[in-house]
């Protein structure tokens, strides 16, 4: 009975050459998709998280008008809107982190799956890895290495932004809560050169031509 492999022209090396090519192609992608998922899901928080401050600032205007005229009755009915408002913006600014953590869990998958890709390479040819690249010039290493970073850069931004959930509803200070909005929109972990990995690692897998 011929060997499946054989029969097809195809060698078991081979095989796993064009599985492992075709993996990391498709983890290219996802990558890509995540990233823009959570920009997407970025500037809806910070839309969010926006309006939670200027309910704030709001509120800490009318209750200081209201240390100066007796005006119990519009303040209790203007304190009610305030509160059913703020859970509202609140309840959403959580959604919001709930998904960016999905998709962080989806990012660490990804390096999962790269990792194996390139302990399967260690395994087949050693450490100094394949003669002939996947793709162009990068070693199957490459590939793994910059999930690895990008992983770890969202993850970072992940911790930071659910510490500004959790805080931004019961901040006091005008400056402190500005700061939190602007750590949101600027997110001070993802550096700039994680549009600059992802596009070479788009370019390298031929999603993306010069």
């Amino acid at each position: 009975m011929e060997d499946t492999c054989t029969s097809s022209g195809l060698t078991p090396r081979k095989t796993d050459s064009t599985n492992s090519a075709r993996k990391i192609k498709d983890n290219a992608a996802d990558w890509h998709n995540f990233m823009l998922k959570w920009e997407t899901l970025n500037d809806t928080g910070f839309s969010i998280a926006n309006k939670i401050v200027n309910i704030k600032l709001s509120n800490q205007r009318e209750s200081e008008a209201f240390e100066v005229e007796d005006t119990s009755v519009n303040c209790g009915k203007a304190s009610f809107q305030y509160n059913k408002e703020l859970e509202e913006c609140c309840t959403e600014l959580l959604n919001v982190l709930d998904k960016m953590i999905k998709v962080a869990l989806k990012m660490e998958r990804l390096s999962a799956t790269m990792k194996g890709i390139h302990d399967l390479d260690n395994y087949q040819y050693g450490e100094t890895g394949r003669e002939l690249p996947l793709f162009h010039t990068w070693p199957t290493k490459y590939f793994y290495e910059i999930s690895v970073q990008l992983s770890e850069m969202y993850n970072k931004e992940l911790q930071l932004k659910s510490v500004i959930v959790q805080e931004i509803a019961h901040t006091s200070s005008c400056d402190l809560m500005m700061m939190q909005l602007s750590a949101w929109l600027y997110q001070p972990y993802i550096e700039e050169k994680a549009r600059l990995l992802i596009e070479s690692m788009l370019l390298e897998t031929g999603h993306r031509f010069l």
